[in-house]
């Protein structure tokens, strides 16, 4: 997985988005439609600013929800289901948006999103790396082993400290310290996955990531295993990596 480096975080997000859509729109004329993973946060403004604005048949398309806070409200500015209604739900108007209810009881969310993504095999996973290198809300030591599609996971410091650093939060204490997020094994399996990742602060987890060996303790360095994955850069998130990649 050869990372792009972009000049800027706008022309990161709209050539993720190209490529993205383009792989959304193959798998419609192969089979009708596409089932494809959004990821949220601040990494993704850029790309799915662009990706809504795609000439595509979104009605054609179901979207699955990555991770989202347990406890949190729909209502509350850090919602992550509420992130992508507004970003790119209301906008592209998608067949169906599978949202993670975090107000629902976590085991039982995480058997109902489990079963229905068991019956809609992912074509296109939008994902990006946080700054401990965790995938979705997968915080080192991540669970590589696990089948389950969703799991209830604990939030390290690092991605809280992240979470407020971003301005979702006004305290360190308001930020939940668990999460339901889609597992690593449930990611792999989508036939492509578009990884886009802006800002220094992430640059020593993008260093990790792809020149470490796979491991849980750098969540997103399995993303190397994938044989149809992108990795999209800025300047800043791609300014440690070795010369010589």
């Amino acid at each position: 997985m050869n990372p792009a480096v972009f000049e800027t975080k706008a022309s990161m997000g709209k050539a993720a988005a190209e490529k993205g859509a383009g792989l959304i729109s193959r798998a419609i004329d192969g089979k009708g439609g596409a089932n494809i993973i959004l990821a949220t946060g601040a990494s993704q403004f850029e790309m799915l600013g662009e990706l809504v604005k795609a000439d595509l048949d979104w009605s054609r398309v179901t979207v699955f929800h990555l991770d989202e806070y347990i406890g949190i409200p729909v209502t509350h500015p850090a919602s992550f289901r509420k992130y992508l209604k507004e970003r790119f739900v209301d906008l592209a108007m998608p067949a169906v948006f599978y949202a993670i209810n975090g107000e629902a009881d976590p085991a039982e969310e995480c058997e109902r999103l489990g079963a229905i993504i068991a019956q809609h095999p992912v074509d296109v996973a939008f994902v990006g790396i946080g700054e401990n290198g965790h995938l979705a809300f997968n915080d080192p030591p991540a669970d590589f082993e696990t089948d389950a599609p969703y799991i209830v996971v604990e939030l390290d410091e690092v991605c809280r400290r992240q979470q407020l650093g971003e301005g979702w939060f006004s305290s360190l204490k308001e930020v939940p310290l668990r999460a339901i997020s889609m597992s690593i094994k449930q990611i792999m399996k989508s036939g492509s996955i578009i990884c886009t990742v802006p800002d220094g602060r992430k640059a020593r987890a993008v260093k990790n990531s792809l020149e470490e060996i796979v491991s849980p303790l750098v969540p997103a360095s399995i993303l190397t295993a994938h044989s149809n994955a992108w990795l999209y850069l800025d300047r800043g998130s791609s300014s440690l990596l070795s010369s010589e990649r």
